[in-house]
């Protein structure tokens, strides 16, 4: 094998692995989590977490439109 030929398996094997990762579903907000954490040791009768903080309201930022 060349040197080109094997850095394209590697670079090829690269972009495969890094795919592969991540969630298909929306990402969890701390709130969410927070909340989410409190049913299930709710559920599971354990040690409550502290009562999470409702977050503050979201404020616009100027470069929101670019993302």
């Amino acid at each position: 094998m060349t040197v080109r030929t094997s850095m394209t398996i590697v670079l090829l094997s690269a972009v495969v692995a890094l795919t592969a990762c991540g969630r298909k579903t929306s990402l969890d907000t701390p709130y969410q989590a927070a909340v989410d954490a409190r049913r299930e040791a709710e559920r599971n009768k354990e040690p409550l977490p502290p009562e999470p903080k409702r977050p503050a309201r979201d404020r616009k930022f100027f470069l929101d439109p670019l993302i």
